[in-house]
């Protein structure tokens, strides 16, 4: 992929404004203040195509982004502890879940989670949905540049043993670190769509 076609196609909230371009969709989940924006502008190259914002919960609705005419990357309203309603928060479990049960494009779910913490009982409950949709337990570990070095192995055992699953991506959107493993991770996806 050359990146050189990159675009926000539309921010969603409902199946009605979903892009109808039939390209397999990739979407990210995560609790809020993971760094799904930051990932997404690392990824593709970007400084501000997905808005980064210091306070959790600002990405209130699907956004959709048109890769290459390849694939669709889709950012998903964080879960957890975002300062909003529970009306809010109500509002975009639903969203999620419209999506992720209805949406017929869709080929995997990447979950984020931070490298610093013990994954959440949302994280595990995201993760269990992936599995028990039938799609692969993808898990990029984010903000690994927070960490000496000395700690990073013991916080990837702490979130593989948390989540059940073999291993997770490193990933630093900082540095860079992690970068062409995600990108070798939806290389496959694609591949197999």
């Amino acid at each position: 992929m050359n990146l050189n076609n990159v675009r926000l196609l539309v921010s969603a909230v409902s199946p009605r404004q979903y892009p109808q371009n039939n390209l397999p969709d990739i979407a990210l989940a995560g609790r809020s203040n993971v760094g799904k924006s930051s990932l997404i502008n690392r990824l593709l190259g970007r400084k501000s195509l997905a808005r980064v914002s210091s306070s959790p919960g600002k990405t209130a609705t699907i956004n959709f982004y048109e890769i290459d005419e390849v694939f669709n990357l889709v950012d998903l309203p964080g879960y957890g502890f975002a300062k909003v309603s529970k009306a809010e928060k109500a509002k975009w479990g639903e969203m999620i879940e419209t999506y992720l049960a209805g949406r017929e494009n869709l080929s995997a779910v990447i979950l984020l989670v931070d490298m610093r913490h013990r994954p959440t009982a949302d994280d595990c409950t995201m993760l269990d949905w992936i599995r028990s949709s039938g799609f692969a337990p993808l898990v990029v570990a984010t903000k690994s540049d927070k960490l000496k070095k000395s700690q990073r192995e013991d916080a990837l055992s702490l979130i593989c043993e948390t989540l059940g699953i073999e291993s997770a991506i490193p990933f630093s959107s900082e540095k860079g670190e992690g970068k062409e493993e995600v990108w070798d991770m939806i290389n496959k996806i694609i591949n197999q769509s």
